[in-house]
């Protein structure tokens, strides 16, 4: 599985447990407006960090996403 669809399988998942509406995932979809609160967030990186063995805000770079297209880059140069 690669990282992306890693991403959206964890938003998916997480918006369905916690009876969330999440709009169609687009690279340009800012992230406050995918309907999923800060929880639903810890949790998709808590499991994206067990799934992928990657969590790329635990280093000294505090760079945090705006956008689900930024949010999905992130993880995918973390990999790198």
């Amino acid at each position: 599985m690669n990282i992306r669809s890693a991403v959206v399988e964890q938003f998916i998942t997480v918006a369905r447990e916690h009876e969330k509406e999440l709009p169609p995932l687009s690279d340009g979809l800012p992230l406050l407006e995918s309907g999923l609160d800060s929880l639903c967030f810890a949790i998709i990186v808590t499991r994206l960090e067990d799934a992928l063995g990657i969590d790329p805000f635990s280093g000294d770079d505090q760079i945090f996403p705006v956008t689900f297209g930024e949010f999905v880059s992130l993880y995918e140069s973390a990999e790198l």
